[in-house]
């Protein structure tokens, strides 16, 4: 059987039967991406136009290696805080150490001039872009090896500690810009110390550009309160249309402002290959070089698997993404958008999300996607350079709040206070550090409870486990020993994937200590998807222990005898 042949087929069948719906949805998210990728593409220090390739890339090219039907890929407001830093400490170690990547002092200024960017800010995006293309091959590889189940290794609370570290961050630069803060007074600074600043911004906002950035709230805000005849319209864009008439009535282009940057300054949408190695090959750059290999690999993957599983959840049809061909197909849209001048991209929560909503069906929604893309950015650049800053800004501060909002915190509450622990500790150690430090602060919290809760050392990255098999029932029956917690649960995942479908399968919890939150909440996921395909799964032996709290897939934790 010519497996290229059927995939093929199957991908033009889908073209044939869903075209109507995927070119409408793909129409609709195009509206919500053209200013979330200006925006999320400035805010990490990239030409804005660079964002909307990234997108562009993402549909053209990715859709068709994608493990997934629905997911829509591009850049994203979680890796704003990777690419700002290493364009930052890339281009300020270049800068120091005199590398020009092969440009003379003069052509380097002057190339640097027509992209309308600081001579640092360039060299840091060429160098930025060698490690996302870096990135995206191991990316390949690591889809390839089938690497996708090493998402279910993090605790849920310590990703959602990250996340919503990520959208403090995002919203302590962006609350400035909001203001008309000139960027080069925040250049530089760390969260706390913006957080800190933001009373000064405050008493010395600039009027004009503060308004738009407040209507622009408003209506980011308040739009969901206008009910449904207005639920298909996308909020971004009608920001979009307000922020640019008011920003001609305030005459936001005139000399008055120049020293604000006001404006978007998009960049020229043109495919060159401005890649460059150099960061991983100096010896002056390759340790900030790795550290950011690092934080693209593991945190755009992370993401973007995560992304996946989201959406498995949310598809009406139930349909099933294969997680680690998906990712090595982001692998490749990373190597070509670096290659390109882009930012990485994953698999994006919020789009991906609209596409089903608006009646995505399959993988054409994110390459019509894309080709509305490419025509706005054909026919749009003059009315993106009549953008105000502050409604961009607006925009990523309503995606760092969704990220942080008060909700994120009530709801970990909810599900147990031993949770919000974790998740405040990664707070806090990601911003006062950096994401890679953070999340293993989550990480080495949960493992301290653990300790505390009793889980044996024994049983942290090992699960103890017996499958009993009643052959002629169809009955599997594992047994659960010591603990079951996030660090062992890729140990029992692999004894799950190895039961065949349409069986009954039996979770024995009696003989442990402790299983933990993310273990039950991923094993609610299996439940879901097993039961889709025809089986049957109970978890039982959970009488003797106590929930953690209310939460029905709180931590349970086994009384004393």
């Amino acid at each position: 059987m010519n497996t290229t042949k059927n995939k093929s087929h199957s991908i033009f069948t889908s073209l044939k039967s869903y075209w109507k719906s995927d070119l409408l949805s793909g129409f609709l998210v195009s509206l919500i991406a053209l200013p979330l990728c200006l925006g999320i593409a400035g805010a990490s220090n990239f030409p804005p136009i660079m964002g909307v390739l990234t997108a562009i890339v993402g549909g053209l090219v990715v859709a068709f290696f994608a493990g997934s039907e629905l997911t829509i890929k591009g850049p994203a407001a979680g890796l704003i805080v990777i690419c700002a830093g290493c364009v930052d400490e890339l281009g300020l170690a270049a800068s120091k150490l005199g590398v020009t990547l092969g440009y003379t002092p003069e052509t380097l200024i002057t190339a640097a001039a027509d992209m309308k960017m600081p001579v640092e800010q360039f060299l840091g995006w060429h160098l930025t872009l060698g490690v996302v293309l870096i990135a995206g091959i191991l990316q390949i590889i690591l889809g390839k090896l089938k690497v996708a189940s090493l998402a279910d290794f993090f605790p849920l609370s310590a990703v959602h500690g990250m996340l919503a570290a990520i959208g403090i961050i995002i919203m302590s630069k962006q609350l400035h810009l909001a203001l008309g803060t000139a960027p080069s007074i925040i250049k530089g600074k760390e969260p706390v110390e913006l957080l800190m600043m933001l009373p000064e911004s405050f008493m010395h906002m600039n009027s004009h550009i503060a308004i738009i950035g407040a209507v622009s709230l408003i209506i980011l805000f308040g739009w969901k309160f206008l009910g449904k005849t207005f639920a298909k319209i996308p909020p971004a864009l009608v920001v979009l249309i307000v922020a640019v008439l008011l920003g001609q009535y305030f005459n936001l282009s005139g000399d008055t402002f120049k020293d604000l940057k006001p404006l978007v300054n998009p960049g020229e949408f043109k495919i060159n290959y401005n890649v460059d190695f150099t960061g991983l090959m100096n010896s002056g750059l390759i340790t900030i070089s790795l550290k950011y290999l690092m934080m693209f690999t593991l945190i755009g993957s992370l993401e973007s698997l995560l992304t996946g599983k989201a959406i498995d959840l949310l598809d009406p049809e139930k349909k099933k993404s294969d997680l680690s061909k998906d990712l090595t197909a982001v692998g490749i849209g990373n190597a070509v958008s670096g290659l390109l001048g882009g930012l990485p991209m994953i698999s994006e929560v919020a789009r991906s999300s609209a596409n089903i909503n608006n009646g995505g069906k399959s993988r054409w929604a994110n390459f019509f996607h894309a080709i509305f893309l490419l025509l706005f950015v054909v026919a749009l650049v003059p009315l993106i350079k009549m953008v105000p800053v502050t409604a961009l800004a607006a925009m990523l501060i309503f995606v760092g709040f969704r990220l942080a909002s008060p909700k994120e915190f009530e709801h970990v509450f909810h599900v147990g206070k031993e949770q919000l622990l974790i998740f405040v500790s990664t707070i806090v150690a990601t911003l006062l550090t950096d994401l890679l430090i953070g999340i293993a602060v989550g990480i080495a919290v949960k493992f301290i409870i653990h300790s505390i809760n009793g889980v044996p050392a024994s049983s942290f990255f090992k699960p103890f486990l017996t499958l009993h098999v009643d052959e002629e029932k169809g009955i599997y029956t594992i047994e659960v020993e010591k603990s079951a917690v996030f660090s062992n649960f890729l140990g029992f995942k692999k004894q799950l994937d190895r039961i065949p479908a349409g069986k009954t399968i039996i979770i024995d919890f009696d003989k442990t200590r402790l299983v933990d939150h993310s273990v039950m909440e991923n094993l609610h996921n299996f439940e879901n998807a097993y039961k889709r395909g025809g089986g049957s799964f109970t978890i039982k032996g959970l009488e003797k222990h106590k929930p953690l709290s209310k939460h029905a897939l709180a931590s349970h934790k086994k009384g004393k005898n």
